[in-house]
This record gives C-alpha cells, structure tokens and sequence, in this order.
C-alpha cells in the first residue's frame, strides 16, 4: 500500500467488547480498539498506564446500541486500565482509585492503595490488557462421552495443598493439579474429569475480613473471563498475568495428555458487587438498571442471596455470559461448565423460569460450545426456584432428587430403624438407580441428563454424614445460622469424634453403602474430592469461608482411608466393566437396557412390596439389550442378615435373560467387608446367599 492510500485515521468497532489489540497493514500492534457497553452513560473515557508508570487517558468517540467504542493507544501490553464516565470526577489518584473494571478483561490486578475508596479499605482493582498465546501442542478434548463420565468435584487450591507428592511450591495450584503425582491419582481411582470450584477471578464479601475469613469456594466473581490470580504459584504471579495463564492452560492441556477433561463452575447468576448499598466495582457503574434485575420499585431482585441477581431478560446480558463461555472453551480448551443457581440464568422478563428461554437454547445450539458438558444446577432461591428435570435437551441437572432419596435410605431410614422406628419402601430407591426417569422423561431427556450425587461442596461431606445430624459451623462467625439444617444424615449414636470401634465400623459400612448408589446407578455420577478417602469438616455442613485445614484434603494413609479407597477403585472398576458390555448409546434409549429387580426369594417384585416399607431388601439384575447379563446387585437395607436368593434359571428365562443357563455369579463388592473380600465359592442361579444386615452386594455374572 502507497502511502497515500492509507486512511488517516483508523476506524472503531462495537465489537468485540473489551479491549484488544489493532493488528492490520496500517494500524500498529500497540493501538488497541476499545468498546464497552454502557446505555445510560452519554460518554465514556478509557484511561491506562503507560510504560513509564505514568497515566494517560481519551474519550471513546463511537456509541452504538449503547456500546461506547474507540481506537486508543498506544497501549502497551500488560497495561492496567480502566473505564469512568467523561466528566464525572475521578475519586481520587488514577491507578489508585476505583475505576470501573472492563467486563471483558482477560486478566484483574489488585492494586493496594494509600487510603481505600471503598469498603475493601485500601484495595482497588484494574483491568489488565493481555493479548494471551499458547502452544497447546498435540494436546487435544477428551471429549468422554457421558456415558462413560465420572465427575470428581474439587477446589484447586483444597485439593493439593497437602498432598505430600507434590512439591511444597506447586501445592494447591494449579500446577500442583498437573503434577504427574495428582493426575496418576486420577486416573488410577477412575475419573474422567474435574469440577473445578470456581476459577474465575473472585473477591471476598466485606463482612469476611473483620472475621478473618475470606471466600475460600470463590462463588464471588469479578472476573468473569480472568482466571484467578492466588492460584497461580509464587513464581507466576511474581512474573505477572500472562505467566499465571500459562500456568493455567498448562494444567488444562496436562489433564487433556492423561485423557481427563476440566468443567468449571461458573457462577454467573450474581456479581461480586453485592447489595445496591455496595461501591460501585464494574456493571453498577456501567448500568445499573441494565445489567441487574430490579422490581417496579427500583430495588434489586435478588433469587440467589448474595445480593444482586444478574438480568437475564437483557440480551446483553446473555450476550456477556456466552461470550465468557467461549472464551474459556476456544482460548483455554475447557470441557464444560456446571452453573451455578441456573434458574436465575433462565428467568424471563417476568422473572419466571422458562425452559426455552434464549440463553438455554443458545448455549445448547451455540458451535463453539458444541460438545461441551453443560450441567445446571437446577434451583434457586426465587420464586418457582426448584426446576430439577426441567432444564432442555443437550443439559444436564444436578439431580437433587438422587442425593436425598440416597442419603434418607441409607442413613435417615436406617437412624430410623435403630430407634424403633420404620423406614421407607425400596421404590424410590429403585427409581433412583434406574435413572431418575421420572424426573428427566418429560423433557425428552435420558439418564445421561442426571448427574448423580450424594454430596457436593455444600454441605456435609460423606463421612460427616455418617457421623453428624447437627450442622456445627460456629467457626464461620455466624452463630450456627448458616447452612442447611435438613441434611439427611445419621450419626449412628454419637455426634462427632468417638473412640467406639463398632460405631466407626457402622459408619464405615454407611459410607460404602452411600458410594456403591452413587456408582452403581444409571446416569453420570459425581464425586466429591476427598470423600473416597474419608475426608471430615468436623460437622461445619458449609465450609465457603474456611480457607484452611477444615476443608483441604488430607491425604492419609490410615487404615480406614485406604479401607474407603479401595472400595471405591472397586466400585468404579465394577462400572466400567458393566458399561463395557453396554450399546454404545446405553443408557439413552428404553429398549437397551434390562434392569429386572426381585425380591429376597430371588421373585419379581410386585406391586405391593415396591410401596410396603418393610421390604428393604431388593435385587437388581444388570443387562442389556438381547438378555445379556453383567452384575447383580443385592441391597439389604434392613437390621438384619437375610438370606436371599438368587434368580433362578427358569425365573430368568421368564423375565426375558437369554443366554447360557445355569447362570454363574462370583461376590466382587460386599460393603459389610471391612477389607479385602473373603474367598467365596461362586453360586449357581437359584441357590441362596446369606447377605449382611445394612450392606450393598455386587456378583458379577
């Protein structure tokens, strides 16, 4: 090009929003284009810092649709910046001062500050320009079907903080979840993926400090395209904000080489600048009325209890929160997304959950996210807030229903028998195991849409379970208000710590009974970090604040740890195998699998015991299309040791099982051993067992 053919001058877009670098025949690499969305602003300056430390500021010319956007530079790279509204008076020194945070920035720095401007009391935080490339090498998505998918919930920094196979620098970062010692770990228990608690860049709320606490879970987010800084390890951050990006697809593209895929949970229901009482940090400032939901007061609607509810009515709004998702699935190679609260995610202009509402069904038919697990967890705390089974096609839920029936079964139930009391009736159980049909059906969804759990980061964990029925988190500074009270759990006749070696061993037994319907069901399940090895909060049932040895993992090596273990490597190894013989669709259609229960007579079940409470002990036979058959699962939830007995041939023949007859089974999983199974002779279908009172058995056939 001539240079007289050049343009004097280059032109601005309204997007992308953020701002990003200029790279074009005339234009510099330094010049960047800037655009944010802010309607009721009339004009708006962009100011960031120059290489010299000094600060520059200018006017963003173009407004369109509400979209303030210029061409500014030059901006040098790892530049803070920042947005304020021309003319208005800046509070105080700029690079100092609260600015309004780009909600597009790749990366947030927190500046301390001589005298606070807002309640952080010292602290401001500033949008950083980075221009971000990877080698991802031949790294690609597992993309491991869900069929084949066991979740394992965890924090980044809880998980490794005190691993002692990883090196003291890298623990509880997100180089120590790369290190070979953690992702052999994974892959030898049998996870195809983590859950990360949120990464996102995230603050603490203003009442944590003067406590001495901060937002250990980070559902706090003020970042919402940044990963979060504190993860990164000493030297990333020291070397700055590309560094700790590194760091962080480094251990994305780590996990990919092990064949283990990463969903983020995301929160983007609320925003970290809370009540409306609250300085203004970033959307507030940009538009108020626009990004939050308010009623015909002017006062906000708040369905997640933390203050603000994000407006999802807003399609810039929409716009933002797919736009984030993009961003991690083509830039950081992100698998999925669990969302938090998402009814609040799917509310209409009238505040109601609608299933086709458009951020559902863009992220359902979105390319770039194609492929990607999306996960709901499906309630909030507004009106109309419980949507289990509601959410579309090409979703998955949180299945509540699961963790609730599970835990009253096994615990709620067998408190209740050793009292005296009754239980409930193996139905809901059954139903359960089965895959929720009732629940997912009716939005044209399968098991594969029900992401099984019996415990997650709220709430006790599974040892807990087995020994607290009181929550007990004073340590949280809220006089024991805080968390749920309902939490279907049993002690087994002690709260807490105890020395008595046969209330351990019950609680022990419960535990296993707990993991073995979590893994033996229909339908994706999901692991808690630390819950295969027994881990304990002491009773504090909602940890979000206790950055601390309450609630990372510890890693033991006692007996009782290994003892959890084990058993859960076996159940997991006992899933694979089942799905090994499945239809590569299994459990997606109704006419591929066989799942035939009978009675301790080794009978069909009928009407009657499905509803009487006092039938507690059930058998489930495993199979798939053509009458092949891969397990028996024999649950006896009663007090007492029952004699049961198999299916006999002709029982089989009757119910559809084709195939070589007698049939054989060999004991691969009893829950009621406190080690390795004992040599057993394998039983001939029809001949009897003698099965442990409050115990799961598993036969392979």
């Amino acid at each position: 090009m001539t240079q007289s053919a050049q343009p004097l001058s280059l032109v601005s877009r309204e997007f992308p929003l953020g701002l990003h670098a200029i790279r074009s025949a005339w234009g510099r690499d330094e010049q960047a284009n800037a655009a944010v969305w802010a309607p009721a602003i009339p004009s708006m300056d962009v100011h960031w810092q120059r290489e010299d430390g000094s600060w520059t500021s200018e006017t963003l010319v173009g407004l369109d649709g509400g979209v303030h956007h210029g061409v500014v530079g030059p901006v040098p790279a790892g530049a803070l910046y920042a947005f304020w509204p021309t003319g208005r008076e800046v509070p105080g020194d700029v690079g100092a001062a609260q600015l309004l945070l780009d909600p597009y920035a790749r990366a947030v720095e927190t500046v301390e500050t001589q005298s606070g401007t807002d309640e952080s009391s010292g602290i401001a935080y500033y949008s950083v320009f980075l221009e971000h490339e990877f080698d991802w090498g031949t790294s690609e998505r597992p993309r491991t079907p869900w069929r084949e998918t066991v979740i394992y919930e965890a924090h980044v920094k809880g998980l490794t903080r005190l691993h002692p196979d990883v090196p003291a620098p890298l623990r509880g970062t997100y180089a120590g979840l790369a290190h070979p010692a953690m992702i052999a770990y994974l892959r030898d228990l049998g996870i195809t993926a983590v859950e990360l608690l949120p990464i996102h860049f995230h603050i603490d709320e203003p009442h944590l400090e003067p406590l001495g606490l901060s937002n250990y879970w980070g559902y706090n987010t003020l970042g919402f395209f940044s990963a979060h800084t504190d993860y990164a390890t000493a030297a990333a951050r020291a070397a700055g904000p590309v560094a700790v990006l590194d760091e962080f697809k480094g251990m994305v593209r780590a996990l990919h080489e092990a064949g283990i895929e990463v969903i983020l949970d995301v929160v983007y229901n609320h925003t970290a600048e809370g009540d409306q009482n609250r300085p203004a940090l970033c959307w507030r400032g940009l538009g108020d009325l626009d990004y939050y939901r308010h009623d015909d007061t002017g006062r906000y609607v708040d369905t997640t209890g933390c203050g603000n509810s994000l407006d999802f009515s807003q399609p810039r709004v929409v716009e933002f929160a797919l736009d984030s998702l993009r961003y991690w699935v083509e830039e950081c190679h992100i698998d999925g997304f669990r969302f938090d609260l998402a009814v609040t995610l799917a509310r209409d202009e009238r505040n109601a959950f609608t299933p086709r509402h458009p951020f559902l069904v863009a992220a359902g038919a979105s390319k770039a996210l194609r492929g990607t697990k999306l996960i709901a967890e499906p309630w909030d705390i507004g009106p109309d807030g419980w949507q289990t089974g509601r959410f579309p096609v090409g979703w998955a839920d949180w299945n509540d229903g699961f963790r609730d029936t599970v835990r009253d079964f096994w615990l709620g139930d067998i408190g209740s028998l050793a009292r005296g009391g009754t239980g409930s009736s193996p139905a809901r159980l059954a139903s359960c195991l089965a895959g929720s049909a009732a629940s997912f059906a009716a939005s044209g969804r399968s098991a594969l849409a029900s992401v099984n759990l019996v415990t997650a980061h709220d709430g006790f964990t599974l040892a807990d379970l087995t020994a607290y029925e009181r929550k007990h988190n004073e340590a949280n500074g809220e006089g024991n208000r805080d968390g749920h009270g309902d939490n279907r759990s049993y002690n087994h006749g002690a709260e807490g710590r105890t020395e008595d070696e046969s209330i351990l061993a019950a609680r022990e037994r419960s535990a296993r009974n707990v993991m073995a319907s979590l893994l033996i069901s229909l339908g994706p399940p999901m692991i808690t970090a630390g819950d295969e090895l027994g881990r304990t909060q002491h009773g504090n049932n909602n940890a979000y604040c206790q950055d601390n040895e309450l609630s990372w993992v510890h890693w033991p090596d006692d007996a009782a740890s290994r003892r959890m273990l084990e058993a859960t490597r076996t159940l997991l190894s006992i899933r694979r195998e089942f799905l090994a013989g499945q239809p590569g669709t299994f459990p997606s259609r109704a006419d591929q699998s066989t799942l035939l229960w009978f009675n301790a007579a080794g009978l069909p079940m009928t009407a009657h015991e499905w509803d009487d409470p006092h039938t507690r002990t059930v058998q489930l036979l495993l199979g798939s299309t053509g009458g092949t058959i891969n397990g028996l699962v024999v649950i006896n939830g009663s007090l007492r040791d029952e004699r049961v007995h198999l299916p006999s041939a002709w029982i089989l023949q009757g119910q559809g099982v084709q195939g070589e007859q007698p049939r054989w089974f060999s004991q691969t999983f009893d829950s009621a051993a406190n080690g390795p199974l004992p040599s057993a002779p394998r039983l001939r279908s029809g001949e009897a067992d003698v099965v442990a009172a409050d115990s799961v058995r598993v036969y392979r056939c």
